[in-house]
């Protein structure tokens, strides 16, 4: 059995905290959260894999939908939070419950570029966590959309995961970690009972818990899965974050073309060169085939980004060309693909 995480993931776009004072600077949090919208706006428009589908026509003052996830500490919040993110909401971790209407506004703001917002609000708010009950009523006075998710466990599946991270709860203080387990039931009791969906997963694993988010948020359209397909050089190295590797080195090397040595596998010389190869036209049917297996495993698994590493001896010729070719067969079965030539130039 997979546990989960215990630990708070690394912030995906971290609200400001206020600490030691009685009341946060409310102009300076406003500030944080204008710029985590714009930052989500920049980032559409700079890479090459957006992060969610765009709504065509939709206008400034549309209101985002709101998801709300919350529950017990060790419950699966954080993988919740990610699976979100790979339907293409635009995450918060752990935002002060009173910004939540003004992450809202921002987002009605954004011409449509953030329109589902996910919020993940816990005890690690503290303080902040008595001010969710009013932000609540300041959106259903708004008529906003909002849906709250509550994940919970038994103790004795918090304990062990606790226990197998070697972490306190956050609210164990000097006492055990069923004390902390105990005192943030309390404190959650009546959130859960305002809760539209509860999901158990004391005997659930990570994929079992995806599965479920996805099929209460993905809707109709079945999960992306996004690829990148990178060529790169052997005498560079692997790299290393691939999750599948391929080798051209079985094809004849343009390199010791002297006409074709100073192009690329981008030039149609090249590439013609590469394809026309024995074997070069068979391989990639049948490695294109191979993906849509894999990739029809990948999302039944809940992984969202795949990448495959397509290596020549130096980066340069066969796996560019292979690479251009595998990355539009991709693209024609609609996987979202982004074609990385790492070492192309470095020789």
């Amino acid at each position: 059995m997979t546990e989960y995480e215990t630990q708070p993931a690394p912030e995906r776009e971290q609200a400001p905290q206020a600490a030691g004072r009685d009341q946060a600077p409310q102009a300076a949090e406003r500030d944080q959260a204008q710029q985590a919208v714009e930052r989500e706006q920049t980032r559409d428009d700079g890479a090459q894999v957006s992060t969610g589908k765009e709504k065509a026509g939709a206008h400034e003052a549309a209101i985002p939908e709101l998801v709300i996830i919350s529950g017990m500490s060790g419950a699966g919040r954080s993988t919740a939070a990610k699976c979100l993110e790979d339907l293409g909401w635009f995450v918060v971790d752990n935002l002060p419950p009173a910004l939540i209407p003004t992450m809202v506004e921002l987002g009605a703001r954004s011409q449509g570029n953030v329109a589902r917002i996910a919020v993940v609000v816990d005890v690690r708010g503290r303080r902040f966590f008595d001010n969710l009950r009013e932000s609540l009523a300041d959106l259903e006075a708004r008529a906003v959309t909002r849906r709250i998710v509550f994940l919970e466990s038994s103790d004795d599946a918090l304990v062990r995961r606790f226990e197998s991270v070697r972490r306190p709860h956050p609210l164990q203080g000097d006492g055990r970690i069923v004390d902390g387990i105990a005192a943030e039931r309390e404190l959650l009791r009546e959130l859960r009972g305002d809760a539209d969906l509860v999901i158990d997963t004391s005997s659930l694993n990570v994929h079992e818990l995806r599965a479920k988010m996805d099929a209460q948020f993905a809707g109709e359209e079945e999960p992306e899965l996004r690829a990148t397909v990178m060529s790169f050089g052997f005498k560079y190295g692997l790299p290393v974050d691939a999750d599948l590797v391929v080798d051209m080195r079985f094809l004849p090397n343009p390199h010791w073309v002297p006409e074709l040595r100073p192009f690329t596998g981008l030039n149609e010389e090249v590439s013609s060169y590469v394809l026309n190869q024995p074997g070069a036209k068979e391989f990639l049917d049948r490695y294109a085939e191979l993906l849509q297996l894999i990739a029809a495993g990948y999302r039944r698994e809940g992984k969202r980004y795949v990448t495959v590493a397509v290596g020549c001896t130096g980066g340069k010729h066969r796996s560019v060309a292979m690479s251009e070719k595998l990355a539009a067969r991709l693209a024609a079965e609609g996987v979202e693909t982004v074609v990385v030539h790492r070492d192309m130039g470095r020789e």
